[in-house]
């Protein structure tokens, strides 16, 4: 393409999951059914925190986020990569390419410090339960979601607006099966390296999310060992398990795909990773919560009874 050319690119082409025709129609109904498990899922547990009495709480207050963040970007991949298992062509709009990217950037980079705030909650019930409600009032909970809300959505733009500003080669095939920072850049014929900082900038300051939690999961340690009782040890355990639980496999897939050897990394691997937090997270991050909190699973049981009673 002439570089004239450069900057009337008005689509890219998406590489997808496979390129093997006879593996679409059987992925495109496996995503399908995770994509929609992962809606149901997140969208239940946000209308259960909000609607139950008994669910008001600062811990449930912040699962009802993670739930939106985690609804958030599975719907801001999932319908556009299920469409393009049918599509003859992936092809995917130059703006909405990079609303795709907005959105995705937002909602990812939300998600890592609302796991930490659940990490401090967690700290603070088991560490200093007589202040707990004192510490943890209404204003800090909000605080603490808005907090990310804002730095996620002025980080998400800051990348989207500089990439999209630089121009593009013509060769517009981006290895992925949406829209992101490393496939993009590689398509870039305009000096990244600005660019290329800022993304490191705001990866390092999205880091200070893990020390948050790896120190209250210490404090939390600590103050588990020092309980006399095995059953006090056990129930103090059981108020964070779930979170861990989906900390661990976060920040684990994570760490798999952005803290690889350059040597090996890829894109194979990356869509690989990428699908598993993606569209996998959101969809395991309801059922921990439901099927190991005794609280969910009655406030869910109650409404099922609810609606049940109603129909019948």
């Amino acid at each position: 393409m002439e570089k004239s050319n450069l900057t009337v690119l008005n689509e890219f082409i998406l590489t997808g999951i496979t390129d093997r025709p006879e593996l679409q129609a059987p992925l495109f109904v496996l995503f399908l059914m995770i994509y929609m498990i992962s809606v149901v899922g997140n969208l239940g547990m946000v209308i259960l925190t909000k609607m139950d009495s008994k669910l008001q709480t600062p811990m449930y207050f912040f699962l009802r986020h993670l739930a939106f963040t985690d609804l958030g970007y599975s719907t801001t991949v999932g319908p556009k990569m299920l469409v393009n298992f049918i599509m003859d062509q992936n092809s995917i709009s130059y703006y909405f390419c990079a609303t795709q990217l907005a959105f995705f950037l937002m909602f990812i980079n939300s998600e890592l410090f609302i796991l930490s705030a659940m990490s401090y909650d967690r700290c603070v019930a088991i560490c200093d339960p007589l202040l707990y409600t004192v510490i943890m009032s209404q204003r800090v909970c909000r605080v603490l979601v808005a907090m990310p809300y804002l730095y996620s959505t002025f980080a998400s733009l800051l990348v989207t607006i500089k990439i999209f500003n630089l121009s593009f080669c013509g060769y517009n095939t981006v290895h992925h099966f949406y829209c992101d920072c490393l496939p993009l850049l590689s398509l870039l014929c305009s000096d990244t390296w600005e660019i290329e900082m800022i993304i490191l900038i705001l990866a390092g300051f999205d880091l200070i999310s893990l020390p948050v939690v790896l120190v209250s999961y210490l404090l939390i340690l600590r103050a588990i060992l020092r309980i006399n009782s095995a059953e006090g040890r056990r129930k103090a355990f059981s108020t964070c398990g779930s979170h861990l639980t989906v900390v661990t496999v976060f920040y684990g897939t994570l760490a798999f795909m952005y803290v690889q050897p350059k040597s090996i990394h890829s894109f194979d691997t990356d869509k690989v990773a990428s699908i598993f937090y993606t569209l996998v997270i959101p969809m395991l991050n309801p059922l921990i919560y439901s099927l190991r909190n005794t609280d969910v699973k009655y406030s869910l049981h109650k409404v099922l009874k609810k609606i049940c009673n109603t129909f019948s």
